[in-house]
């Protein structure tokens, strides 16, 4: 599809939402391809990380109002907005934010993993001044990506921040010059990209999960995640790569 291109950088997936004449705006069309990139990601063996970005200097403006009143939603049924803030790829996933990232741009926002963002992107969540609520994963997730206070504040007035203030509060991990995003963060999932691909997944799982477990659950559900990656090939090769002082060649098994 023309609006979502996808392409490869080594080991890395690149998903750009290339519709800057709509400021990026999702479309019914977009979610779909969207969601079926980051099932080519999780599906295939030799992409490690996805890379989230928009066109034209702006990452996304959120849903598309205009498609919207046409009675058309940008979710995914059991996936969430843009195919993604509801159930998010099984491999890391990085946001490359240039410009605004409002709304429901914002939500894919924390769909994602990691963000690197310019030093001129912006972030908000306005839904409140249009009597709507951030249900695409806002209200859900926000809380647990920035501390309680700051995220309500942002939830209830609707008022945008800087990138600046976004990497302050632990938003964002990386800043870069306005247009240098997708370097920063294409460099960012190079890093990710080099580490074994079964312990990255599993990582990811504990970390998104552990917001919903017991203290006691919690150890129990880290368990079954990480058992099968310790009696992995990959987690010898690990070893014996230390050992040898080489660099680790992974299987995914």
């Amino acid at each position: 599809m023309d609006e979502v291109r996808v392409e490869r950088r080594d080991a890395v997936q690149v998903i750009t939402i290339d519709r800057p004449q709509a400021r990026n705006a999702l479309t019914r069309a977009v979610a779909e391809a969207m969601a079926a990139a980051v099932d080519e990601l999780d599906a295939d063996d030799d992409l490690a990380v996805g890379v989230l970005t928009g066109a034209g200097g702006t990452f996304s403006a959120g849903m598309d109002l205009k498609a919207f009143l046409r009675g058309e939603s940008p979710a995914i049924e059991g996936r969430g907005l843009g195919g993604i803030t509801r159930t998010p790829p099984r491999k890391p996933l990085v946001a490359a934010v240039e410009g605004w990232a409002l709304a429901g741009g914002f939500e894919l926002v924390l769909a994602c993993d990691l963000v690197v963002a310019a030093e001129t992107a912006r972030f908000g969540v306005p839904e409140v001044k249009r009597s709507l609520v951030a249900a695409a994963g806002g209200a859900l997730l926000l809380p647990h990506r920035v501390p309680a206070n700051v995220a309500m504040e942002m939830l209830l007035t609707g008022d945008p921040i800087d990138a600046r203030r976004a990497a302050e509060i632990g938003l964002v991990n990386r800043l870069t010059p306005e247009g240098g995003a997708l370097d920063g963060a294409l460099a960012l999932a190079a890093t990710v990209a080099a580490n074994g691909p079964l312990a990255l997944a599993a990582t990811k799982a504990v970390v998104r999960g552990s917001a919903d477990w017991g203290p006691t659950e919690g150890w129990d559900r880290q368990a079954q995640l990480v058992a099968p990656v310790f009696a992995s090939e990959d987690a010898r090769e690990g070893a014996a790569a230390f050992a040898e002082k080489r660099p680790p060649v992974w299987r995914g098994r």
